[in-house]
């Protein structure tokens, strides 16, 4: 793999079946959630099998400016040794566009005592948190956000309160995590209730929950929308984290593509995070399902849709509406890429997006040539460069930004045996 990474690649397609065995990265939202825990437990914690790459490197740095120690002994581990508070930072908290680290220390921001500023790049900026900030100021918690998107400034008191505080997660799970997570640093329970039916993702929730009381939360279910939680602070503790779901989708989109056999050395039912229920709907390929609903593997779904191009038949995405507001609009940027590859290969419709499959579409493309543009966005990129196993001519601009999630992207494809080219930006 050349390094630095050229400003695009070509993918040259394998003409033959995928074979071999990848161990997938770290799962990105356990390993946020694991570093904002352990940075709130007193003592010292000891996380294995961790993501780094930039938005994990982003949680980390952040965590450091409020007092913690954070230690990387070797490629997949962090040491973490805090004192059960956070302290109040010198300089606003920068988290280029990482969801989950803005999300998440914008409600543990309340529990500093002193003013902390949470902000991030022009991309992040564009992302909506009003929902949060309005969540924190029903706990009392003084939190502004002019713009509705970052920055978010809140005056810490030291602790986040008690009573009741309601959400609605309807836009994004993670405003829910954030404040479950934040929770047990209370001067009292604290009750943390949905106001809506729907919840993005609500798979999250039970991955920040299992984290949570891993580091000794006491949390209790109310009712299906509804948790209770104690103010204990959080304990020290040894975890061990997943292999990213997400990034195992490409590895069984590549595998289903051309036919092949990649062993990621742990099942699809080993997984507890939602997007692994893509792998069901990967094991039909080319006959999908013509409706699928991504509303609780939604960072699978940029994956599925280049499937869905090869797919026997049409495929609508349905519940996913929650697309539109990830680091790009996902729902329009993988429409505007299909339609690059073959016009009308992709239709939005409302907030469905609708992918008109052609299981020949290969061979009609013979000579075609595709620019993908990839939004500064990981997952369109690592989605798109399926499609240049099967078609010619397919290149990914800005191949760099797959290091958010999954650094090793571009060599584990090499891995395989696929020969990628450098290309001109």
């Amino acid at each position: 793999m050349l390094t630095p990474l050229p400003p695009a690649l070509t993918i040259v397609p394998p003409n033959r079946p995928l074979v071999g065995r990848v161990s997938p990265p770290g799962s990105k939202s356990i390993t946020n959630r694991a570093l904002l825990l352990a940075a709130l437990a007193d003592g010292t914690s000891r996380l294995t099998g961790a993501l780094k790459s930039k938005d994990t490197v982003l949680m980390a740095a952040a965590l450091r400016q409020m007092g913690v120690s954070v230690e990387e002994p070797d490629a997949t581990s962090f040491v973490v040794s805090g004192s059960g508070r956070l302290h109040a930072p010198k300089e606003p908290l920068f988290l280029g566009n990482a969801g989950t680290a803005t999300r998440f220390l914008t409600a543990a921001a309340a529990t500093v005592d002193g003013t902390v500023i949470v902000d991030g790049d022009e991309d992040m900026r564009l992302r909506p948190i009003a929902p949060l900030v309005q969540a924190l100021q029903s706990l009392g918690i003084a939190a502004s956000a002019p713009t509705g998107c970052p920055p978010v400034t809140v005056e810490g008191r030291g602790s986040f309160g008690h009573g009741r505080v309601e959400i609605d997660g309807g836009l994004s799970s993670q405003y829910v995590s954030a404040l479950l997570m934040a929770a047990p640093l209370g001067d009292g329970p604290i009750e943390v209730a949905l106001t809506g039916k729907e919840i993005g993702a609500r798979g999250y929730v039970d991955l920040t929950l299992a984290a949570m009381r891993s580091f000794g939360a006491d949390v209790e279910q109310l009712d299906a929308g509804t948790w209770r939680i104690a103010p204990t602070g959080y304990r020290a503790s040894d975890f061990h984290i997943e292999p990213d779901a997400s990034a195992a989708t490409y590895l069984w989109g590549a595998a289903a593509l051309t036919g092949g056999d990649i062993d990621l050395g742990v099942a699809a039912d080993a997984f507890t995070q939602p997007d692994a229920a893509a792998q069901a709907v990967i094991a039909q390929f080319p006959h999908m399902p013509a409706v699928i609903d991504g509303s609780q593997m939604q960072d699978a779904v940029p994956t599925l849709a280049v499937l869905a191009a090869f797919n026997a038949h049409p495929v609508r995405f349905v519940g996913i509406a929650n697309l539109r507001v990830k680091e790009t609009d996902r729902i329009r940027a993988v429409a505007n890429e299909l339609n690059r590859i073959k016009p009308g290969l992709g239709t939005e419709e409302g907030d469905d997006l609708i992918v008109a499959a052609d299981p020949h579409l290969a061979e009609g493309l013979a000579g075609h040539t595709a620019r993908i543009k990839t939004y500064h966005d990981h997952r369109i990129a690592m989605s798109f460069a399926l499609a240049g196993l099967r078609i010619a001519g397919i290149t990914i601009l800005d191949p760099a930004c797959t290091g958010k999630t999954y650094p090793a992207y571009w060599e584990m494809l090499e891995g395989l045996g696929v020969t990628l080219l450098p290309a001109q930006g």
